[in-house]
């Protein structure tokens, strides 16, 4: 099946092309704005900043419904969001000590485009997979 086949849901509706204009973010904007986006764009800060967004988590709560991250990456990814002011870390005095990760007000205005970005992947994602698709016919080999 085409991409174009696969109807469009309602709320992704497309800006149609000459009705926007390019952004003009200047070249120290747009290094500002691709070094935000490689941070918070991976895969990784996209689900912690999600999984965040109803309230504190504990480390290991996190580890464990986060699928697939390791240990490593997790603290990683928590540093630096905490660095960038997104996440803040909180050390409970509990016996094992145990450590809480909650967002900051930075980080709930970016669970907004993070969330929208998340709702519109799953509503296109069969069109992607179509596109995807197209594309490896047309260029096998």
């Amino acid at each position: 099946m085409k991409p174009a086949q696969i109807p469009l849901p309602a709320h992704t509706a497309p800006v149609q092309p000459g009705t926007t204009q390019r952004p003009d973010f200047g070249h120290a904007n747009c290094t500002v704005v691709s070094d935000m986006l490689s941070r918070i764009g991976d895969k990784w800060s996209v689900l912690v900043v999600s999984y965040l967004g109803p309230g504190p988590m504990r480390f290991n709560e996190m580890k464990k419904t986060i699928g697939g991250i390791s240990q490593k990456m997790l603290t990683a990814t928590l540093r630096n969001l905490e660095r960038d002011g997104f996440v803040t870390r909180t050390v409970i005095p509990t016996r094992p000590v145990s450590v809480e990760y909650e967002l900051t007000q930075l980080g709930h205005c970016l669970l907004v485009p993070v969330q929208a970005l998340a709702e519109w992947t799953v509503a296109n994602i069969a069109r992607i997979d179509a596109a995807r698709v197209a594309y490896d016919l047309r260029n096998k080999g």
